[in-house]
């Protein structure tokens, strides 16, 4: 299966100071402002996401994105595979998108998700 983009989602403590940094000294454009989750576009339909999170260590919030119209249907063939999901698919309201999680064998997050948000169809 072909994906239409890639996010990689990271943790921040300081949303703010590093919004400025990858803003103001690395040149990313923002891509999509989530309040808690700023999207930047890094390269073609790459993407860098920063997620402010007080209580967990920066490495345990790591997520790994793949951005499908589909996402009934590659979580069906996960499954079909033997991947068993982490949760299920379902429309997340906070960040107006509708998602599954799956842990690959190293027990990295991955997230299947499908943004509902109009102004991600603008980028």
């Amino acid at each position: 299966m072909i994906f239409d983009s890639h996010i990689t989602f990271l943790s921040t403590i300081d949303l703010e100071t590093t919004a400025r940094f990858y803003e103001n000294k690395l040149g990313l454009n923002l891509t999509l402002d989530q309040g808690l989750c700023r999207i930047y576009k890094v390269a073609g339909e790459s993407y860098l996401g920063f997620c402010q999170n007080d209580k967990l260590p920066p490495t345990a919030g790591m997520i790994i994105t793949l951005v499908a119209d589909d996402v009934d249907s590659f979580c069906d063939q996960l499954i079909e595979k033997g991947v068993v999901p982490e949760k299920h698919p379902v429309f997340n309201p906070d960040y107006n998108i509708y998602h599954a999680f799956f842990r690959d064998p190293n027990g990295y997050l991955i997230e299947v998700q499908r943004f509902e948000d109009p102004r991600w169809n603008d980028r």
